[in-house]
């Protein structure tokens, strides 16, 4: 037996497919004014009802010419101007051009737009400092549809609308996107020791930080979120709780209780009530992932150490929550690699996201570094991080000036 094959350790590349085939996908949708919705996935493909640009426009400030005249002249008279929303209609005679803007609509009949650069005005005589025959058919012109044309497919369902969509959709004329609803995720924290920020602490008692790495992540991943608190070690009050969860949401995610202490209730009520996929990961920080369901609703049962539970909210947790919203392109933050400027210390059997913070040095080369104190429990090390260090499960110790695979923070943390 391999030091990767220890029994009840499950490798995350097994595991993922587990989430991902148990996890639906949201049914119901709603309409929503494109303002509206931001961060929610489309549950139709948005095809364009018109062409962009819908007109032939100019890409230059400068004159619109018929290249026949100018192959006649390169001196002639302006006319008249066409300007955003202004466009030129009246006559254009034969041997003369048309100031044009920008964006402006091109005169009937022009085949080419000469930037004002390479222009000589004496106020109404406009010569073009062009050799003859250099200029082509349609420089300068963006034609309709360049953009994109009536009846393309602009948006597939599944996008999850970013601040790069909402502008493409403002310039179709669409103002309304039908998106799935919100997944809703019930959180709660277990645990005696735990106690609310703001209070003052006894003795054997620390502050419950999980929920508040929790709550922002799916918060931001455009979830709903009902925080059910802090539960104590109590099993008739966390089977109050999971029965409350399951009720109300597609996703229950705890903290804590999935260990093998005497007091870790959760795994145990699970098996009651609902129905355990895996337990334990070959995965550090993070051992002790739990995943199954209860009822109608999925169950994520994260370690209670605060750095473990942030790893595997952000690394089992996300791609769960992504599919359920609908989400088709959804893809992992890649990884890349970069040289080690400090050791990091690990054992083989389990893949390990280590906090580390990575640069780019004077020679345009990618470095990492450890941040320091690499405990389950020490949270300020993933506080100074932008990035894991992602070790293989049979590696073990890295020293300064190896290749190691990073992957960098991705939006939703910040």
């Amino acid at each position: 037996m391999g030091c990767c094959d220890a029994p009840g350790l499950m490798p995350i590349e097994e595991a993922m497919p587990i989430i991902l085939k148990n996890t639906p996908v949201v049914t119901e949708t709603e309409t929503l004014a494109i303002e509206d919705a931001i961060g929610r996935v489309l549950a139709h493909d948005v095809s364009s009802p018109l062409n962009v640009p819908p007109f032939d426009n100019s890409a230059m400030d400068g004159y619109a010419v018929r290249i026949a005249d100018l192959n006649r002249s390169l001196t002639m008279p302006l006319v008249g101007k066409s300007f955003a929303g202004a466009p030129f209609n009246n006559e254009w005679p034969t041997d003369s051009c048309v100031r044009i803007m920008t964006g402006a609509q091109i005169p009937e009949g022009c085949d080419a737009v000469i930037m004002q650069e390479d222009v000589t005005a004496d106020g109404e005589s406009i010569t073009f400092n062009v050799e003859l025959g250099s200029v082509k058919p349609q420089q300068h012109i963006r034609p309709t549809g360049d953009d994109i044309k009536t009846g393309q497919l602009a948006l597939e369902k599944g996008t999850r609308l970013s601040a790069r969509d909402l502008p493409m959709l403002a310039s179709l004329g669409v103002a309304t996107v039908d998106v799935f609803r919100k997944p809703i995720v019930a959180v709660f924290s277990t645990g005696d020791e735990l106690k609310p920020v703001g209070t003052e602490l006894q003795a054997g008692e620390i502050y419950d930080s999980n929920r508040y790495g929790m709550r922002p992540l799916f918060d931001k991943f455009g979830c709903e979120v009902i925080d059910l608190g802090i539960i104590p070690d109590n099993e008739e009050l966390l089977h109050q709780a999971f029965e409350k969860a399951k009720s109300v949401a597609d996703v229950v995610v705890t903290s804590g209780g999935v260990s093998v202490g005497e007091a870790d209730y959760t795994k145990d009520i699970l098996e009651q009530q609902g129905e355990i996929s895996f337990w334990k990961l070959a995965i550090k920080p993070g051992k002790p992932f739990a995943f199954g369901s209860l009822g109608d609703a999925l169950f994520c049962g994260l370690p209670g150490n605060p750095v473990s539970a942030f790893v595997t909210s952000y690394v089992l947790v996300q791609p769960l929550i992504a599919k359920l919203s609908g989400e088709s392109q959804w893809k992992e933050a890649p990884s890349i690699s970069a040289i080690s400027k400090s050791a990091f210390k690990k054992r083989p059997g389990r893949a390990d996201y280590q906090r580390a913070i990575f640069s780019v040095n004077q020679d345009g080369q990618l470095e990492v570094e450890s941040t320091g104190n690499q405990s389950s429990g020490a949270f300020r090390s993933m506080s100074l991080a932008n990035c894991f260090a992602i070790l293989e499960r049979e590696r073990g110790h890295v020293e300064i000036g190896e290749t190691v695979q990073i992957q960098p923070f991705s939006s939703v943390m910040y």
